[in-house]
């Protein structure tokens, strides 16, 4: 038996300075892998996209009550959250990203085209090149879900500013922002039990949910809260 050509060494592809950090993201190609890293730290791959699939379908589900939902999603990523999110939502639907990158979103159009299909041109969309905090602020009861992948979570890795989306403030502006019975998702890379106490302690319902990152037995296990905003009462 022949064995596989190796897929050869990572060739870089890009990089981009994070505003505010001096941090630099890189894009990087092995093969058919792609990866998105800043510093030697992987944030994402195009091999392990389950958990961030799951983000959205799993929250997007719950909302099927809602026809014309309208969704925020922090971080456009490699697009497997907002491709996911398009396939479960009807037509009337409404999808909000915020990224913060501006090379991301040409990395979307570019080299990493084929992961995203046609999902920038969905008329549903609408990319938003920003922090995803300021659309958090921007009125009461906007968004039905919001989502979040940020900086691999509560622990974040690149932008201390991130902190704020996860912080006692943050939650708070999360709940304001959802409407009554809307789902705050939220990916992350490790448990944080302090994390999911504190979603508890400002008014959310939590769901734990782990999630194989590759669909396998023994790839990485991620962690999606869904913090639902009750229906009556207000729940600080």
């Amino acid at each position: 038996m022949i064995p596989p050509t190796p897929p050869g060494p990572w060739v870089h592809l890009d990089s981009s300075p994070i505003p505010e950090t001096g941090a630099t993201l890189h894009l990087l190609r092995q093969g058919d892998a792609y990866s998105i890293q800043v510093g030697s730290n992987e944030l994402m791959t195009n091999l392990d996209r389950r958990s961030e699939q799951a983000l959205a379908s799993i929250a997007c589900a719950r909302l099927r009550d809602r026809p014309r939902a309208r969704i925020l999603i922090g971080g456009l990523g490699m697009g497997f959250t907002l491709r996911a999110a398009l396939a479960a939502l009807g037509p009337e639907a409404r999808v909000v990203v915020a990224e913060l990158v501006p090379a991301v979103v040409a990395w979307a159009r570019g080299p990493l085209a084929h992961l995203f299909g046609d999902s920038l041109d969905d008329p549903r969309v609408e990319i938003v090149v920003g922090d995803v905090n300021r659309l958090i602020q921007s009125g009461p009861e906007r968004f039905d879900a919001i989502l979040l992948d940020v900086d691999n979570g509560p622990s974040g890795m690149t932008r201390r500013e991130n902190d704020r989306l996860y912080d006692r403030w943050g939650l708070r502006r999360a709940h304001y922002a959802l409407t009554r019975g809307g789902i705050l998702g939220i990916w992350s890379g490790k448990p944080d039990r302090r994390f999911k106490a504190r979603l508890r302690l400002h008014g959310f319902a939590v769901d734990e949910v782990r999630v194989r990152a590759n669909g396998g037995a023994d790839g990485p296990r991620h962690v999606l809260w869904f913090g639902i905003r009750p229906e009556a009462g207000i729940g600080m």
